[in-house]
């Protein structure tokens, strides 16, 4: 839908109301089912119509309106003719309540009646900020070698997929350490295979819920308060992933609830964190064998507690598991089925280079099946698909490991790290991909050496495994999360990821990021695959 209106109303000194009016303009789509052409006939017809609404906008900071506006659109009939013969006709209208933030450009300093610097940050301000992101990332390879495939497999001949993903974060200081985020996103795009074919996935970016059309997402809601003991303060950079800039005591306890991804606050790295930013790969940018609680998309509710000082910090966290393995649902079973996080972080100086190491442990339980009990219905079963055997097994289990995450400055301009993790591999995954145990490290060297300090290279390495128990399945034709070839000659999954961010302007950069995956989906007889990818990220 689209409309092209004007707008009339009364400006007081703060504040206006208005009506507004204009054409409308729809596209609207027809289908018939069963069709002549295809499965389901398609016809698309073009509504014209008009709106109207009213509103109000009111000034809230430099250069920033509030506006609350109520708009009335009406489309007039459109009739189509389908390959059959059947005709089909309609007419509709929509009434709409937006809220929206507006920037002007040309506004004055002062037009919220506040002092400000000229250099200030024009989405920052003391009681609430504003950050934005956009990213598109294409991603194919050629052809490889695949004697054979399943239902979860790479398929052999070349493909292409692409994803997309933009949202806005905005932040609110509700009272004296009390602050409020919400991040709205549009996400949209396949993974290669529609996000299958590897326990490595070499798209962050992709996830399970494969959206055709840009979806509407909360990646972020949640509440957080500070407690803040005094002393010593320290200044904390705003970002998009959920932080308001500031100043706070060092020595402070950070209490968290509602909606965000667990990566948020567990596993960060600086060097290897942010598909959008950094590594795409899913066994290099997180621990690959720490089977974090998240819905299809990889966001999760839950609540953490982190105690902070200058050398060290400890968060636990309590959150929701999914109702079954690889679900939208998330079970209500508070505390008896549940996935809890501990991490100790650890900061030292290493030759005057800052370090950091974070050790975590964890245990989800929830409704799963067990690869063993499977194994053993399929062949006392001839005929019962292991897929369906795994599903007859489930019940309350729990899943258990740790990761260990380091980062090591070098020189200002070049870091290392590496990531170790490992799970108890007995249980259906939860959540994130079929890796029971991983190894991964990696180094990033930024630009400045040949007087490019804006861009940056990567380059890192993955060692992917899996339990005797998870292989024994896959064997005997199971599908996993992400996995599942039919059969399986089990070797583990390698990966080789590199690549170079080229910063086009001011926070807009182009990534071109090249993977080498030898036995993919833990499986020496397909592969090796070369994956080609171009991001293209905007943030402000």
């Amino acid at each position: 839908m689209a409309t092209l209106r004007g707008r009339i109303g009364y400006a007081f000194p703060r504040w206006m109301i208005y009506a507004t009016a204009g054409p409308a303009l729809a596209q609207g789509r027809f289908l018939q089912t069963p069709g002549v052409i295809e499965d389901i006939d398609k016809v698309l017809r073009l509504h014209g119509g008009w709106s109207a609404g009213f509103g109000a906008e009111t000034i809230i900071e430099r250069g920033w309106t509030a506006r609350l506006e109520y708009l009335y659109r009406g489309f007039s009939h459109a009739g189509i003719l389908f390959a059959s013969g059947t005709g089909a006709g309609s007419a509709f209208d929509t009434h709409t309540l937006r809220v929206g933030l507006n920037y002007h450009f040309s506004a004055p300093a002062d037009a919220a009646g506040k002092s400000a610097s000229a250099d200030a940050p024009k989405t920052q301000f003391e009681n609430w900020q504003m950050y934005g992101q956009i990213t598109y990332i294409q991603q194919g390879y050629p052809s490889f070698h695949s004697p054979y495939l399943g239902a979860n497999s790479f398929t052999p001949w070349a493909q292409t997929r692409n994803t997309s993903s933009a949202g806005v974060a905005l932040d609110v200081k509700l009272w004296e350490g009390g602050e409020l985020y919400y991040t709205p996103e549009l996400l949209q795009g396949f993974g290669l295979h529609n996000t299958t074919g590897a326990a490595g996935f070499p798209n962050g970016e992709a996830q399970k819920s494969n959206f055709p059309d840009p979806r509407y997402t909360t990646s972020r809601l949640f509440l957080r308060q500070t407690f803040g003991f005094g002393g010593e303060q320290e200044t904390v950079e705003g970002s998009y992933h959920g932080q308001m800039s500031g100043k706070q005591d060092v020595s402070r306890l950070t209490i968290q609830i509602g909606k965000f991804p667990v990566h948020d606050v567990f596993d960060y790295n600086s060097y290897a964190w942010e598909p959008r930013e950094d590594f795409l790969n899913w066994s290099i940018w997180a621990a690959g064998a720490f089977d974090y609680p998240a819905d299809k998309v990889g966001l999760g509710y839950g609540a953490v507690v982190e105690l902070n000082q200058k050398y060290w910090a400890l968060r636990l966290g309590y959150f929701l598991v999914g109702n079954v393995p690889n679900s939208n649902e998330f079970d209500m079973n508070l505390f008896s089925r549940g996935a809890y996080v501990l991490e100790h972080e650890t900061r030292y100086s290493l030759f005057s280079h800052a370090g950091k190491v974070r050790v975590g442990i964890w245990a989800d339980t929830y409704f799963s099946g067990s690869y063993s009990e499977a194994v053993d219905l399929t062949l006392l079963n001839p005929g019962l698909d292991p897929t369906d055997a795994i599903m007859l097994t489930r019940r309350d289990r729990t899943k258990y490991g740790y990761y260990i995450n380091f980062e090591q400055s070098v020189r200002d301009d070049v870091g290392v790290f590496g990531r170790y993790s490992w799970n108890n591999g007995k249980n259906e995954i939860s959540a994130f991909t079929d890796i029971d145990e991983s190894l991964s490290l990696g180094t990033v060297l930024r630009g400045k050496s040949w007087g490019r300090p804006d861009d940056k290279i990567g380059i890192a390495g993955a060692f992917n495994g899996i339990s005797k128990d998870h292989r024994d399945y896959l064997a005997v034709g199971g599908l996993g999360i992400l996995i599942g070839d039919g059969r399986i000659n089990y070797r583990g999954e390698k990966i080789l990821e590199t690549y170079y961010a080229l910063s086009l302007m001011k926070d807009v950069v182009f990534t071109f990021d090249y993977q080498f995956m030898v036995n993919p989906a833990h499986n020496a007889d397909r592969g090796p695959v070369s994956i080609f990818s171009g991001r293209l990220h905007g943030e402000f």
